[in-house]
């Protein structure tokens, strides 16, 4: 029987999927589906007080966020996902570093929308692309706490037709410091707060 501590061993060092093999990927996704069945919050949309928050990625498959990494000079930094439960509002930040005082930051600004009790439909509204100088950045709740005032950003910032740019997620798993979802394109991601 899988528990958390066995999860967070399983992806120890694997720098979010990064150096993760192929028979590393195998286990964690057999540890995560079995954690699933053991998830102690069963309708985990309707848990606002557990979803609300800054969660840092663990883990993940998905491809659209390891290939940042494979740019060149480039490094994935952490990657936060932030709910917001009273806007129904999630934010996606990506930092990037590199070259020394150019460090990059990529978010994603988003509104979501229960479709039952563990999936919400997520449709993107904007997106900002720049250098974290720039842009002021020190922190998720700082950067959104100015992306939800309004705030216009010296970057490449614009807005995204919500009707193309959405998407699902599945939360299978949710307690007081772990979350685990499943994407509508098949990424598995793990999140901690």
């Amino acid at each position: 029987m899988v528990d958390k501590a066995t999860l967070l061993e399983a992806i120890a060092g694997k720098n979010r999927g990064l150096l993760a093999t192929e028979q590393d990927k195998q286990a964690i996704l057999i540890a995560i589906a079995q954690l699933e069945d053991r998830n102690p919050t069963p309708r985990p949309v309707e848990a606002g007080e557990l979803l609300e928050g800054n969660w840092r990625l663990l883990y993940t498959t998905s491809k659209g966020l390891l290939n940042i990494d494979q740019l060149p000079l480039l490094k994935l930094g952490q990657i936060y996902q932030c709910i917001r439960v009273a806007t129904t509002s999630v934010y996606n930040i990506a930092e990037v570093y590199g070259v020394p005082f150019l460090e990059g930051m990529v978010a994603v600004s988003a509104r979501f929308e229960p479709m039952s009790d563990r999936r919400i439909k997520v449709k993107f509204e904007r997106s900002i692309l720049g250098l974290q100088r720039l842009v002021s950045y020190k922190s998720p709740g700082e950067f959104i706490s100015q992306i939800e005032a309004g705030k216009r950003f010296a970057a490449v910032d614009f807005r995204l037709d919500s009707r193309e740019q959405q998407g699902w997620l599945d939360i299978t798993y949710l307690d007081n410091d772990l979350r685990i979802g499943r994407g509508n394109e098949g990424s598995v991601y793990v999140l901690s707060k």
